[in-house]
């Protein structure tokens, strides 16, 4: 009985520690090809092209900075992010890729609204110039 108890306890803590873990709470199930895709685009290319799309598809809830507070931000339910944040700044290229194709929940899935990858690859290198 007693080991059964130590057990559920272990168990209890190691369930209680993963769920403050940032990827449990960030809800996103990222398949492993994406975490480790490269970029094939120049990211000091066409960034004039990534900006008008940023400011087309994604400024209205993200904000002009990336700071998550355009105007349609009030009526998300999510965390819609800090693009300047070191957080979101240390996810690799791949992840903010597959963010940004596939959605999640009130993020939309874009590849029928930008159905170019090379257009999604220029928002994230547009994206990777709104770090502080």
């Amino acid at each position: 009985m007693k080991v059964l108890k130590t057990l559920t306890f272990i168990g209890i803590l190691i369930l209680s520690l993963y769920s403050f873990t940032s990827v449990f709470q960030d809800g996103w199930n990222i398949p492993e090809k994406y975490v480790n895709m490269e970029n094939p685009t120049n990211p000091d290319e066409d960034l004039a092209i990534g900006k008008a799309l940023y400011s087309k598809h994604c400024k209205s809830c993200h904000g002009k900075e990336g700071y998550g507070d355009g105007p349609k931000a009030a009526e998300m339910d999510g965390d819609l992010g800090d693009f300047s944040s070191e957080e979101f700044q240390e996810q690799t290229d791949g992840v903010l890729f597959y963010k940004t194709s596939f959605g999640k929940d009130d993020m939309p899935e874009y590849t029928k609204k930008i159905p170019e990858d090379e257009d999604r690859w220029l928002i994230v290198n547009y994206m990777r110039t709104l770090a502080e």
